[in-house]
């Protein structure tokens, strides 16, 4: 687990400066070593730099002033095979092809023995030695065959092909940005902005979609050419004449299972998630498990535990979140596991406040405490931390699939908002209900972001008739039933969302998540499942419920869904200081003319409900973002 960048400059050398910079922009992502490598297009060197390992300086000279045409840098997080044999950029025995990788592969071990199998010989317990000897088998198909979560970024001198490849969901996020100057990539965006080639510019496009989704829908950004790699592709640039192809290597399977009973999907799931647990539990670092007190994680910590005898958990405590700090002891008493209560209060939140925001690489819409947990988890001496993230996704979790077969049989009523001529807040509700004419139109209005007209209203006209509002060209398979909301769900909500923050949150303190729900075998086998047995309108996750009878008091299962995030609306009501500090933040965005000051007061002033701070929040956090990354430069 660690943090990757690098740049092929396609017409000169450039300075060694930009990746020593663009390395140490990602410090955080790995304090336990570092290291380089630079190559002219048909050799390349190895380099160490001033936070690598002792052992490391002496093998390889610390990187100083230098030019080349291809760069990469390296920020590791030890989690497997601890000594200088996992070091990277790491290279194959006739150094002509090279690797960066951040992430985990946790089918490596199977991987490996049939590598061996086939005659490779291996010097290291790593992962990334067996990507390395994958690639020299396999080629490009190897992608196919990981099981984990990872991006890569690959050099192969003898094809003269450059690689960048992700993982299926998008666990690890691996950014770049190109131009016929340049490729550039990083595991942060921050790091790419280290780069000479670049000058930061927003995208107005990637801000629009931010405000609808509460996220930035990848590919894009909020950054003007620099791109999210796809979820489960990989970017090929040829060396030799700088042209670019993308290919996707996996998608949900098309194949349904027939008359399956949901006693064997349970029984099937519950075999597959036991699977998922046991391999991700492994590491040469101690592991503990984030319970939130909900089904999703409890779940998790209690298979675990025949596993891993020595297995922690913690939950963090903040207003209102008493039921689940009572159900998460609850489960760690039943198993017998040392359990701790991190308590994050108030004071703490506002004094992290401006720069846990500023350490996000776009604006967001919730008060995330995801950065206290993983600063908890470091304390504590853990750097691996197991997370119940994805459940909701792959079970249908979220309240909003709940709504959708009404909005199936409303949609045919949609012609009613060409006769709403009156412009009330109730009027408005309504017709935004029935402008929802297909399923990206019902998932945006679930995401509880800001509407379409309000986005219109925000705007300055100027910007507003530069952006592209019509979003067709980020539209799914569009299936109107529940399989086209779950893909909108996998892939807006879960890639380029929840996990993008996951990660910018744990590695902040240098600390992995693993997600044992997004398993390769889970995801194929649930997404093939019929939608009885997935889906039933009524209940969320009714097949993880099933699962989770014969491990959890009834207490949890009883439970309602709520999200993972401090109470933003009472805390603005409530906080004088944090009052102070949306204030003073809206009267700076107000000066920039970006945005409709009449607007924004009239937001702040009226707000009638809970969700009605969410795009006062979303401003707030856009200003933030704007003076790190942008009012400096």
């Amino acid at each position: 687990m660690c943090g990757i960048c690098g740049y092929y400059s396609f017409r000169k050398e450039i300075s060694s400066k930009n990746i020593l910079e663009m390395n140490n922009a990602i410090r955080h992502r790995g304090p336990d070593d570092e290291g380089f490598w630079i190559s002219n297009g048909s050799k390349g060197e190895s380099f160490s730099g001033n936070d690598s390992t002792q052992k490391i300086k002496k093998t390889f000279p610390v990187l100083n002033e230098f030019s080349s045409k291809i760069a990469l840098g390296f920020r590791r997080l030890s989690i497997l095979d601890l000594s200088e044999k996992g070091h990277q950029p790491m290279l194959s025995d006739n150094e002509k092809i090279t690797i960066t990788f951040n992430g985990e592969i946790y089918n490596f071990k199977k991987i490996r023995q049939e590598l061996k199998s086939l005659g490779y010989h291996f010097k290291s317990n790593s992962d990334t030695e067996v990507i390395l000897k994958s690639y020299e088998e396999w080629g490009r198909e190897m992608f196919t065959r990981f099981d984990g979560m990872f991006a890569i970024a690959l050099v192969d001198l003898e094809k003269q092909k450059l690689i960048l490849g992700r993982d299926r969901v998008g666990l690890k996020p691996l950014f770049y940005f190109k131009n016929e100057n340049a490729l550039i990539w990083a595991s942060e965006i921050k790091s790419i902005l280290k780069n000479e080639y670049i000058k930061p510019e927003i995208n107005w496009n990637g801000v629009y979609t931010n405000f609808l989704f509460q996220t930035t829908l990848a590919p894009e950004t909020c950054f003007k050419n620099i791109f999210s790699l796809d979820p489960a592709s990989f970017l090929i640039l040829d060396l030799n004449d700088f042209t670019f192809s993308k290919q996707f290597y996996w998608n949900f399977p098309t194949e349904k299972l027939e008359n399956v009973t949901e006693e064997e999907a349970a029984a099937k799931v519950d075999g597959l998630l036991t699977e998922s647990i046991k391999e991700q539990l492994f590491a040469h670092v101690p592991v503990t498990s984030m319970m939130s007190g909900g089904i999703d994680s409890t779940l998790i910590t209690a298979k675990a535990k025949p596993f891993k005898n020595d297995i922690n958990a913690f939950t963090i405590s903040y207003q209102f979140s008493e039921s689940e700090v009572k159900n998460a002891s609850l489960i760690a008493e039943k198993i017998d596991i040392q359990h701790d209560v991190k308590k994050v209060s108030d004071e703490e939140i506002l004094n992290q406040l401006k720069e846990n925001i500023q350490h996000f690489e776009e604006p967001y819409s919730s008060l995330e405490v995801l950065m206290n947990a993983a600063e908890f988890a470091k304390n504590r001496g853990f750097k691996v931390v197991l997370s119940g993230n994805g459940a909701d996704e792959l079970f249908a979790g979220y309240s909003h699939s709940l709504k959708l077969n009404k909005w199936l049989s409303m949609r045919k009523f949609n012609a009613v908002r060409h006769f709403i001529f009156t412009n009330d807040d109730f009027s408005r509700k309504v017709k935004n209900y029935f402008s929802q004419d297909d399923m990206l139109d019902f998932f945006r209005q679930s995401q509880v972001g800001m509407k379409p007209f309000e986005t219109k209203s925000i705007f300055s006209d100027a910007i507003f008739n530069t952006i592209k509002t019509n979003l067709k060209d980020k539209k799914l398979s569009e299936t109107k039933d529940y399989h086209g909301l779950f893909e909108y769900d996998m892939k807006y909500s879960l890639s380029s969302h929840h996990v993008f923050r996951d990660d910018l949150s744990a590695m902040k303190y240098g600390v992995e998540f693993r997600y044992p729900y997004l398993s390769n075998d889970l995801i194929d086998y649930v997404s093939s499942l019929p939608e009885k047995i997935r889906y039933n309108g009524i209940q969320n996750k009714p097949l993880l419920r099933k699962v989770a009878e014969k491990y959890l008091p009834s207490e949890i299962l009883k439970m309602p869904k709520r999200g993972f995030s401090f109470p933003l609306a009472h805390f603005i009501k409530t906080e004088s200081k944090m009052r102070e500090f949306i204030i003073e933040n809206l009267n700076s965005l107000k000066k920039r003319n970006f945005f409709n000051s009449e607007v924004i007061d009239t937001w702040w002033n009226h707000q009638k409900n809970e969700y009605d701070c969410v795009k006062i929040w979303q401003l707030v956090t856009f200003e933030l973002w704007y003076q790190k990354y942008f009012a400096n430069h």
